[in-house]
């Protein structure tokens, strides 16, 4: 879940690489759907540690990648110092020169401006270029958000802009695209339910890495009572034979640039 345009871009990316190595193991599939080619040009969009970008990469293409958090642009250059990788808003970024393709994995739903994403990915690519991307769609992470909007409840604090996610459905999505001068060709929102690692641990371990601005503030005591709250208002949901789910939904899309 690799971050641009979110407040807190201080990530931890050990806690990343150790125990959320799904984020881009899942998104290994989405390469297919990419299909990168030898001497395409293309940019990974919220590169994270570089994982999928080695990938791209392994494909004979030339590969960039972009990520809003320094932390991860850090890790990224040590993990594969032969790819480039830069610190850039996904809002607001520049390329040099047009793209064939922007690949972009469990990064969009950190990015309310969806607009001015949509802009700047579209400015990147050359005509007919393509956009192939996957992220959370409308109804990710539903009881997650719920229980943690309920546990600060519980101890008198507003959830009111800390959820720091945009789930759109995939008309709300696909109409954008299409307002900004992309063909969407492909499209689809699935349910895609998400073990956790670390045991008992995993949904406190997920809550920070993916949800700390809803604790942004609290004490460290009020913290680890949400955390509490959260885990018993989805034990019975979302916790199974010792591993925690994530309930997530994943919007994918393709669309070329007309």
């Amino acid at each position: 879940m690799n971050n641009l345009s979110i407040s807190n871009n201080c990530w931890d990316t050990a806690l990343y690489e150790d125990k959320h190595a799904f984020v881009w193991q899942y998104g290994e599939d989405l390469l297919k759907l990419l299909n990168p080619q030898a001497g395409e040009s293309i940019l990974d969009l919220g590169c994270g540690t570089g994982q999928l970008t080695e990938k791209i990469a392994q494909a004979g293409a030339e590969v960039m990648g972009f990520d809003y958090a320094p932390a991860m642009i850090e890790k990224a250059r040590e993990n594969y110092p032969h790819i480039r990788f830069d610190i850039a808003d996904a809002s607001s970024f520049r390329v040099d020169k047009p793209l064939d393709a922007v690949f972009s994995n469990a990064v969009l739903h950190w990015v309310k401006e969806a607009d001015s994403a949509i802009a700047s990915i579209h400015q990147a690519l050359k005509p007919g270029g393509r956009f192939v991307a996957e992220f959370g769609g409308k109804g990710n992470v539903l009881a997650i958000a719920t229980a943690l909007e309920n546990a600060l409840k519980s101890i008198s604090i507003s959830a009111q802009d800390r959820n720091p996610w945009y789930f759109p459905s995939i008309g709300e999505y696909a109409t954008l695209l299409e307002q900004q001068g992309f063909d969407v060709i492909y499209s689809t929102l699935f349910t895609r339910p998400t073990p956790l690692a670390e045991e008992e641990a995993g949904m406190a371990n997920w809550i920070q890495m993916f949800a700390s601005s809803f604790l942004t503030g609290l004490s460290d005591e009020q913290q680890i009572q949400v955390i509490r709250v959260v885990e018993e208002y989805l034990k019975p949901t979302l916790y199974q034979q010792g591993t925690w789910t994530a309930d997530y939904r994943r919007i994918r899309i393709v669309a070329i640039k007309l």
